[in-house]
This record gives structure tokens, sequence and C-alpha cells, in this order.
């Protein structure tokens, strides 16, 4: 909350024209591009780290895919995630997310803007339905964000378990799997600290269907996980 704040002073003069600028595209999305929606995003993501102090330390940028219609896997740290992934990331992508986390102000316009899905993890026909609508939007060339843990994880920089049913939207339209590791993503929200922080962001090569047509989603799961984790590993300080 701390840093939030920090976010908010620092950027006081430029906070009337972003807010109203935001809550017009989420109230307006269907006037927009997504293209044009997404650089807003990442204007308004610039300036809250810079006023947050803190920097992504981005590595692998060069495997996101070329041809839309893929999904990031990262591990789920907190709030921050999103807005994490969003700063290096050229492309415009879409997230399904908690509905929850949709009621937060300013994520709740922000996942507007992002015509972002909110599963509400009660209601298994609402799920089921979340599923059927992000798998034809991948398959329409939209990227999707699926944080397969389908909850933060507790433990800092140590991921929980993946969840098969996360991939069933991948195995269903074989897009582009692209594993992302996020190291001390946590550290920007769920902290009470406001010193200079460095979030690292990798985004790994991607899984190809044909390399994992053959993978249960449980296996797929684990085989994801596997890679993070051994890319945190190998990067934690």
């Amino acid at each position: 909350m701390k840093r939030i704040i920090m976010m908010v002073l620092r950027n006081l003069p430029f906070i009337p024209m972003a807010w109203f600028k935001l809550c017009w595209y989420a109230s307006h999305v269907d006037n927009y591009t997504e293209g044009e929606r997404y650089a807003l995003l990442k204007m308004i993501d610039r300036r809250a780290n810079k006023g947050g102090n803190i920097t992504i330390d981005a590595h692998g940028v060069e495997n996101i895919p070329e041809e839309s219609g893929f999904i990031f896997y990262p591990n789920h740290q907190g709030m921050y995630d999103v807005l994490a992934i969003m700063a290096p990331c050229p492309v415009p992508f879409s997230v399904v997310a908690k509905k929850e986390v949709g009621e937060v102000p300013f994520l709740k316009q922000v996942f507007a803007c992002m015509k972002a899905f909110l599963i509400d993890r009660e209601d298994i026909r609402q799920s089921m339905q979340v599923i059927i609508n992000v798998t034809r939007e991948v398959k329409n060339g939209r990227n999707y964000l699926i944080f397969p843990e389908g909850t933060r994880s507790k433990n800092g920089n140590h991921p929980g378990p993946f969840k098969g049913g996360s991939f069933k939207t991948a195995t269903k339209t074989k897009c582009p799997i692209v594993p992302v590791a996020l190291i001390d993503s946590f550290k920007a929200f769920d902290t009470g600290s406001t010193e200079r922080l460095t979030v690292q962001v990798h985004i790994l090569p991607p899984m190809y269907y044909e390399e994992y047509k053959d993978m249960h989603t449980t296996e797929l799961a684990e085989e994801v996980k596997r890679r993070i984790e051994k890319v945190i590993e190998e990067n934690i300080m």
C-alpha cells in the first residue's frame, strides 16, 4: 500500500488526465483498437513504475511469438504481476483473472481496457463459459495471460501447484504456450517497503503444439512449472 501511495503522490500532475482517459477507454472499449488501449495502459504502467521506484529487468522478450494467438503462463505472486509483464511486452494481451480482482479500483479499469475475462471459481458453469470464450478468442488471434496457480503464491519466489485445468484452453486451440518466470514481483504491492525494487521478468521459449500434444494437462502443468522454477532458482538474488 505504501508504494501505491508513493506512485500516486509522485504522479499527481499526471493522474487526473490519466484517470479520466483510463475510465473513458474502459467505458468505451469498442471505440478504440486493442493497440490504442494497450498503448494507454503501457504509458500509465511506465509512469507508475517510475513513481514507485520499480525497475523491470526483462529477459527473453525475443521469445514472444511473432504470430498472435498465444498464452502467457506466469507464476503468480501478487496484484502487480500483470503490470510487470506488460512493461516489456510489445504486443497486446488480455487476462483471465478471478472476479474479486475485478472490483479493485484501477485494476477494474485496466482489465476493462484489456477486455479481460473474470472467472468465478465458485460457479462451474460460468468458469466453463470463460474457457469457451477464451478458446474462441485465442483461435481468432488474441493473446492471453492465465495464472496456472489459480491464486497468488504465499511463498514469494516459490510457486504453488500449477493446475492442469488452466491449460485446457491451450490444448484446445493448439496455441503456443509461453512460460513466464516472475521474481520479486510480490515485493511491489504485497510488502510495506518503498525502497527501490527490481522485478525480474523472464519470458521463456514457447512450447509449440508439436512439443506438448501428447501430454495430459496435468503433465503439461508440471512441465511448465518445472521450467519456471528452474529459471527462478538460477536468477534469484
